[in-house]
């Protein structure tokens, strides 16, 4: 709901970035990390955290499904690659 701001919760530092994202179409789990990400630095910083991950087609099923599992996507031992690598981008 544009334009409507819901109460995050406690957990949620930038309530207005959180509720932007969430706008956008991002899951609660992915808006509450990157809100809570940026509040802890600058906004622009937030994006060059971390290192380098190769793009999810270069990487075998059984990484995809060890990456699967990390992040809690179910069902992940009956998927196909493509379907894997689908639940990955979009979690």
């Amino acid at each position: 709901m544009p334009g409507r701001m819901r109460d995050p919760g406690p957990s949620v530092k930038d309530a207005q970035l959180y509720e932007r994202l969430r706008d956008e179409g991002n899951s609660k789990e992915k808006s509450a990390r990157i809100a809570n990400a940026a509040a802890g630095s600058s906004r622009s910083a937030v994006s060059r955290k971390g290192g380098r991950s190769g793009d999810y087609d270069d990487w075998t099923v059984d990484d995809l499904r060890k990456k699967a599992a990390d992040v809690g996507i179910e069902g992940r031992s009956r998927m196909r690659k493509s379907e894997l690598i689908d639940a990955l981008r979009s979690h």
